[in-house]
């Protein structure tokens, strides 16, 4: 998990031919940045904010300084008009996305009080209080010329809502970033033999996302089960009843056997300090590794309540789009395709295994299970809805070639019948058709695994995937 803050860089540009010429002029700039900082430190409290910069001087002192307090994301607060050459310095040295804030200090000139001043020399330097949409152009030529990727808004310092929830959606994908950045998945287990779309280049992972992937012995998760006492079970089948409706046909001995994983799972989870995990195990022919793994889905959907998300079938893939639905704050749970019911025009998705619980429509039930289909075992598993409403897709998809993808898809999970066979379980309706949809998604090649959240997510997935330069296609 991260092991440190996501850090924001904050600088505004002016000429300083112009504060001669221009008296308050620069304190009145200033003052617009400060109103930018506040703002900024509203949605996110770590700001470093290196103030106007006017000569290139100042740029390169300022690009050293962002690149020595380690910031993350740079938003470049264009006061009036400045020269490039105050502006390139700071974002080659620092080397990190960067947000140009095209941001006029109110929605108009007042015309006839700029019309009515006498005195041409202010009227100039009023003008200029207003002129931050001049240097724009010149500055995104520089970028484009000088291979720099930027990302622009355009609107108003004040009152202008749709501008400052695109900065917060800014923010919130460069959290997203961050937290990728420093996540440590745990991989444990094995790939389900033959599931051949879920297979994965690590090294890839690494590559796009950053973080760190740990990989784990089952045999380690059942050591540690046998360190579990009684007390620790009985406080954890007591923690069950509060987060799940456990139903009466649930017996003691599963309840107990679920427990015990449960509680050595947060062991191994704090021995790694993981965000994430993908699992898989067949355990046959090992007592204690079956038991475990029998025994695990429980113990796993109480981690991905907890911002711990677990795939299943070591699907890596998407343990990583869990993760970033997740740190969204929609939730992300493991889900496929179930079956199509065209009568009423929606796509049945779930899984078996854990669900992410926070995201349910009610409590979630734990049924019995006498199977597990494909799988070794038998034991206790989850049923559950996406709560109604909007929901958000998500696939992490390799590409031939090996390149990845982030595939989106905004629709609703809607009422109605599901199939009640201790599985999450979901009606989700799509602007496309279920047909369409279906095809749609499907062009693309995605795993047969995705991640679900709940809200309209896809402007900030997409604004993650400009900050990680992996292309995200939105099918609806």
């Amino acid at each position: 998990m991260q092991s440190n803050t996501l850090k924001i860089g904050l600088f505004g540009i002016g000429l300083d031919a112009y504060w001669q010429q221009f008296d308050g002029l620069k304190e009145r700039l200033e003052g617009y940045l400060t109103t930018v900082n506040n703002k900024l430190s509203a949605i996110h409290p770590e700001i470093i904010n290196l103030g106007l910069i006017d000569t290139a001087e100042k740029a390169f002192e300022a690009g050293s300084r962002f690149r020595k307090e380690d910031v993350d994301l740079i938003f470049l607060y264009v006061t009036t008009y400045a020269l490039s050459s105050t502006v390139l310095p700071v974002v080659q040295r620092a080397k990190v996305p960067v947000i140009i804030l095209n941001l006029s200090p109110e929605a108009s000139i007042d015309y006839e009080r700029f019309n009515q001043m006498t005195d041409c020399t202010k009227m100039t330097g009023e003008w200029l209080a207003f002129c931050s949409a001049c240097p724009v152009p010149e500055i995104a030529n520089v970028f484009n010329r000088t291979g720099i990727k930027f990302h622009q808004i355009t609107g108003m310092l004040n009152d202008d809502p749709e501008c400052w929830d695109e900065v917060t959606e800014w923010v919130q994908a460069a959290k997203v970033a961050h937290t990728m950045a420093y996540n440590r998945l745990g991989c444990m287990g094995h790939y389900y033999s033959g599931m051949l779309d879920i297979y994965t280049d690590l090294t890839q992972q690494y590559a796009t996302f950053g973080g760190h992937i740990e990989l784990i012995e089952v045999d380690e998760l059942a050591s540690l089960r046998k360190e579990v006492s009684h007390e620790e079970i009985a406080v954890r089948i007591n923690e069950f009843d509060q987060l799940f409706d456990v139903q009466e046909d649930c017996t003691i001995e599963e309840l107990e056997r679920a427990a015990k994983t449960s509680v050595a799972l947060d062991k191994l989870v704090a021995r790694y300090n993981l965000g994430s995990i993908a699992y898989y195990y067949k355990g046959e022919g090992n007592f204690d590794n079956e038991d475990t793994i029998s025994s695990i889905i429980l113990g796993n959907s109480m981690l991905t309540a907890r911002g711990i998300p677990v795939a299943g079938e070591y699907e890596i893939k998407n343990a990583q789009a869990m993760k970033i639905m997740d740190t969204f704050g929609a939730g992300g749970s493991f889900t496929e395709y179930y079956a199509m019911d065209f009568a009423a025009d929606v796509v049945l998705m779930g899984h078996d295994g854990p669900g992410h619980i926070t995201i349910a429509e009610g409590k979630t039930k734990v049924r019995p299970l006498k199977v597990f289909h494909g799988k070794v075992g038998r034991g206790l598993s989850v049923e559950m809805s996406v709560k109604t409403g909007p929901v958000t897709l998500l696939s992490v998809v390799e590409q031939a070639g090996g390149k990845l993808i982030l595939l989106v898809a905004e629709g609703e999970s809607v009422p109605g019948p599901i199939l009640q066979i201790g599985n999450t379980n979901s009606r989700y309706k799509f602007s496309l058709g279920a047909r369409k949809f279906v095809n749609d998604w499907n062009s693309y090649g995605p795993a047969h695994h995705c991640a679900v959240g709940v809200g309209h997510i896809a402007s900030k997935i997409s604004k993650l995937g400009q900050l990680l330069n992996i292309n995200v296609v939105q099918v609806c």
